[in-house]
């Protein structure tokens, strides 16, 4: 159970190589980053984190210009103490470090991603909710596909250690400052009963640049996720539904 990327906390498409090979050449040797916002419903691979409630967010960038690069991003979240039996574990972060570079045509993005849950008991459920993953990214054109691999269980199931997510999507720019980011993506975790956590989740955003820093999102997501175990408190989250968000990045 994880975030909704809109907008995603890692920026994959580096645009093409020559473009590149000039924003190296021009950028400076470091970048710091900030940005803040919030969401009317916080998915994460289309499960909602939330209960389908609105969330706030923000975080960090720090990137050399050799392509190196760490960040920490958080959001409240809803979906630990929603869990029976567990009482503590209301704020998600994410603390990440990588490398981007581009090989010919294809730029890359690898790296490694730890989602803490401060003070979480999930373990009254299941396992900890802490989990550690690494990943690997490649766009070429505006075509981004990337893999993640649990090193850790997987957000507090079980013997789910190797689980893993596939992600397919595509950036494309409609001008005047908006953008519109098909998404599709396969969740698999291990060692669950039937297979009963492994889903597919779709997306599609609408994005537009405000300027001064500001832009503003419109999604709707979903999934084929199985009703019985993604729903706390009534509510199931993997259902179809809209999101909208607002972010301001320095």
């Amino acid at each position: 159970m994880k975030k909704i990327l809109v907008p995603s906390i890692l920026a994959l498409a580096l645009g093409s190589v020559s473009g590149w090979a000039q924003a190296q050449a021009a950028a400076p040797e470091s970048s710091l980053s900030f940005n803040v916002g919030a969401v009317s419903d916080y998915r994460y691979r289309g499960i909602s984190q939330s209960r389908l409630k609105p969330a706030l967010q923000g975080g960090f960038d720090y990137a050399l210009k050799s392509g190196f690069y760490v960040g920490a991003w958080g959001s409240s979240i809803k979906w630990i103490k929603d869990t029976p039996g567990v009482t503590k574990g209301s704020t998600e972060l994410d603390l990440y470090a990588g490398y981007k570079g581009a090989v010919g045509d294809v730029s890359y993005d690898v790296g490694f991603l730890r989602y803490e849950y401060s003070g979480n008991n999930y373990v009254n459920y299941g396992a900890n909710a802490n989990t550690n993953e690494v990943y690997g990214a490649a766009t070429f054109g505006v075509v981004t596909a990337k893999y993640s691999h649990a090193i850790s269980n997987l957000f507090g199931n079980v013997g789910s250690k190797n689980s893993y997510y596939l992600d397919l999507s595509a950036a494309v720019d409609l001008g005047n400052g908006f953008s519109l980011t098909p998404h599709i993506g396969y969740q698999k975790i291990k060692n669950v009963l039937n297979d009963a956590g492994s889903y597919t989740d779709y997306a599609l955003t609408l994005a537009k640049d405000l300027g001064n820093g500001l832009s503003a999102t419109v999604a709707v997501v979903g999934t084929d996720a199985d009703k019985d175990f993604y729903t706390l408190k009534g509510k199931y989250n993997g259902k179809t539904g809209a999101v909208v968000g607002l972010k301001y990045a320095l």
